[in-house]
């Protein structure tokens, strides 16, 4: 599959990426969890089908010390026993956050409070901007059909 789009061949996406990967750069320092983030990162990939994503964040999570048995399971997180009780709150807020015109409301109340008990402020404030910035990095690739598979862990920074 050949990218309908190079993102370094024009004038636009090359200074919108840098804004971006600096957003990312906060939210890495945020205090929210390392592996929360790539699990994150993961499951809305996997939602929204996005190949490209789910290389990369599949192969930063093993470089990172993530084992294959979680990392397989991230689909059917609530089915598996290997999350915790706040990464298991972080998956359904992602979930919902990315599945956004499911419901009338988005992120139930419920859902919210649950992500409230194991997270601070801080820690929720990274937690729905990370998933806003997935979102945002998933719809750009899908829609210009970035090929999966050539990711080396680490090539972005």
């Amino acid at each position: 599959m050949d990218a309908r789009l190079d993102y370094f061949g024009n004038a636009v996406l090359p200074r919108l990426l840098k804004h971006l990967q600096s957003a990312d750069k906060v939210l890495r320092s945020s205090g929210l969890p390392a592996a929360t983030q790539e699990l994150v990162k993961i499951r809305a990939s996997q939602i929204n089908g996005c190949g490209y994503c789910l290389d990369m964040h599949t192969k930063d999570a093993t470089e990172a010390g993530e084992t294959p048995a979680r990392l397989n399971l991230v689909a059917a997180w609530r089915e598996a026993t290997v999350f915790t009780e706040a990464e298991r709150a972080a998956l359904e807020l992602a979930e919902e956050g990315t599945r956004i015109a499911d419901t009338a409301g988005g992120v139930s109340d419920e859902t919210w409070a649950n992500a409230a008990k194991h997270y601070d402020e801080d820690q929720l404030a990274a937690l729905v901007s990370l998933v806003a910035l997935i979102n945002t990095w998933n719809r750009m690739n899908v829609i210009t059909r970035q090929p999966a598979g050539g990711y080396v862990p680490g090539q972005w920074g």
